[in-house]
């Protein structure tokens, strides 16, 4: 009964979460900017700290893919924690992969400068996109932070289901350290977050089993 619930309303959810993206750009995102730039900058240490959440999580595919390649390597067999511990560690590479292609090809500023003296809504009141620019300074949308805690957690959440909390908490902490620290908009955590939840979802339940020889 409950695996039928979360059937029919993940759709219903995601849905939510995309409609939230061009709202969220509409009348919260520069708001909340403003606002954490206003009262936050001079604490956001230990938000920052919690985006570093992100790095213990890449470290931890790698040495999971790591891992995967010695077992093939050697010729060992795959039990049931190896291929959780393999497709959870693709599934962070497949969004490190996707965010990068799609922090070029939306082009949005950041809300504050951080690299290079990027052009900002603070400082600039810059706020838009410009497709295919390229550079730094036009990589906010969506959150690669989120895409690859997301990814993670999205893929654990059907392959590892009892730890489900400690894999929504470490979701949630980044997003929250993303948005106080003012690091991203709003709309880029929320795209992140269903982007990579949709890839770890995917990877998660993809049939990964041998393919027939090509004729």
């Amino acid at each position: 009964m409950q695996k039928n619930r979360l059937t029919q309303t993940g759709p219903l959810l995601a849905l939510a979460a995309l409609a939230a993206i061009p709202l969220s750009m509409a009348f919260a995102d520069r708001p909340i900017a403003f606002f954490m730039f206003q009262h936050m900058h001079e604490s956001r240490a230990p938000f920052v700290l919690l985006t570093r959440l992100v790095d213990v999580v890449e470290v931890a595919a790698g040495l999971l893919l790591l891992w995967s390649l010695w077992t093939y390597a050697r010729g060992g067999a795959f039990g049931a924690t190896d291929r959780i511990a393999l497709r959870a560690a693709l599934a962070v590479f497949v969004a490190i992969g996707a965010k990068d292609m799609l922090k070029i090809a939306f082009g949005r500023t950041w809300p504050e400068t951080f690299t290079c003296g990027n052009p900002s809504f603070i400082r600039d009141a810059a706020y838009g996109f410009a497709p295919f620019h390229g550079g730094q300074g036009w990589a906010s949308f969506p959150s690669g932070h989120d895409m690859v805690v997301f990814a993670a957690a999205g893929c654990l959440w059907v392959l590892l289901p009892r730890l489900r909390l400690l894999y929504v908490l470490a979701a949630v902490l980044v997003s929250v350290g993303l948005l106080v620290a003012d690091f991203h908009w709003l709309s880029d955590i929320v795209a992140g977050g269903l982007f990579g939840w949709i890839i770890g979802r995917l990877i998660a339940q993809a049939d990964l089993g041998k393919a027939s020889p090509a004729t």
